[in-house]
């Protein structure tokens, strides 16, 4: 007859809490709380956090051309919303999929999780010299009245596309 140990493991970051868990990188006792999972099986968050950092390759000048080329080219494209009303929120894909692309051709395909995320402020923030210079200040000192109003709209919508679109375009790149 064999013995067998009942060894009970305890987790790695919850002394308190009894597991037979293991990661599948380091074989350290995990519980279902601390537990990560991967394709590969479960790993505790100190090896995916150290995981992640082999993916994260911006270096500081990146978010600055993410920012300067999403907002100009975001403030480029809404110059063009009042002239094309309607049109314009059908051609927006297309806007932030142009922006995506620059932006990403730009930092040279490097990644960060706030280097999306500071591209699509940009462009959202791209919009707005636009949208209360062109729109929202004519509107309250006597515009045009029901088609200024409309170009807010157009102006809005576009804003939202070309924000959510590159902000899905670009974090597929991203690490998770």
């Amino acid at each position: 007859m064999s013995q067998t140990d009942d060894v009970t493991l305890y987790c790695i970051n919850h002394p308190q809490i009894p597991t037979a868990l293991r990661c599948n990188r380091c074989e350290r006792p995990i519980c279902t709380k601390c537990a990560v999972a991967t394709p590969t099986g479960y790993r505790c968050p100190e090896c995916v956090r150290s995981q992640q950092k082999v993916f994260v390759t911006a270096v500081w000048y990146d978010y600055i051309f993410a920012i300067l080329i999403a907002g100009v080219l975001s403030y480029i494209g809404s110059r063009f919303v009042p002239i094309l009303g309607f049109f314009s929120i059908l051609l927006a894909p297309a806007a932030g999929f142009a922006i995506a692309e620059a932006t990403r051709w730009a930092v040279r395909r490097r990644r960060s999780k706030q280097l999306f995320l500071a591209a699509s402020a940009a462009a959202a923030l791209g919009c707005l010299p636009v949208l209360v210079g062109q729109v929202l200040l004519p509107l309250l000192f006597g515009g045009r009245g029901f088609f200024q109003i409309l170009d807010a709209v157009w102006l809005v919508l576009y804003m939202v596309t070309i924000t959510s679109t590159v902000y899905y375009r670009l974090s597929g790149i991203q690490p998770r």
